[in-house]
């Protein structure tokens, strides 16, 4: 199973080792299901996990998040965008995720920012977007 993740759940999971965000990395890292990334979205990781305010709220340094997205180009299925859907979504940096999910063929598109991908427009795209929550029990439901 391929999946798509934002920006927002690296740094949930990140944040908080109780969420379903961390479940989920959990799952990548131990090779359950595997991530989709491309260039943009790598860093986009890197620009907002490197911000001054959010490496205060993780207690992390940039080495730290350096050595975390490291790791997760070595396990992610890497994609490169050759065309750009351009699905004008609420926020801008939102295109590039969804057109890794699109490009990756994944499966899911999971972020905790569902209201930022609604677009009539997006609809048949061969991917659902789906909450962590929502998708750390869908994954137990059939993984029991």
């Amino acid at each position: 199973m391929i999946v798509t993740v934002d920006t927002n759940v690296i740094f949930s999971a990140l944040y908080s080792k109780r969420g379903a965000s961390h479940q989920i990395m959990n799952l990548i890292l131990e090779g359950k299901i595997k991530m989709a990334i491309s260039p943009q979205v790598y860093f986009e990781y890197y620009e907002v996990l490197t911000r001054k305010e959010n490496l205060e709220k993780l207690n992390l340094s940039i080495e730290d998040v350096e050595n975390i997205l490291d790791l997760i180009a070595l396990l992610a299925q890497k994609n490169s965008i050759y065309f750009l859907l351009r699905p004008n979504l609420i926020d801008e940096k939102d295109n590039m995720v969804y057109e890794c999910a699109f490009a990756s063929n994944s499966e899911y598109l999971i972020t905790s920012n569902i209201k930022h991908f609604k677009n009539p427009e997006l609809k048949g795209f061969g991917f659902k977007i789906i909450t962590p929550g929502d998708f750390y029990k869908l994954w137990e439901s059939k993984n029991e």
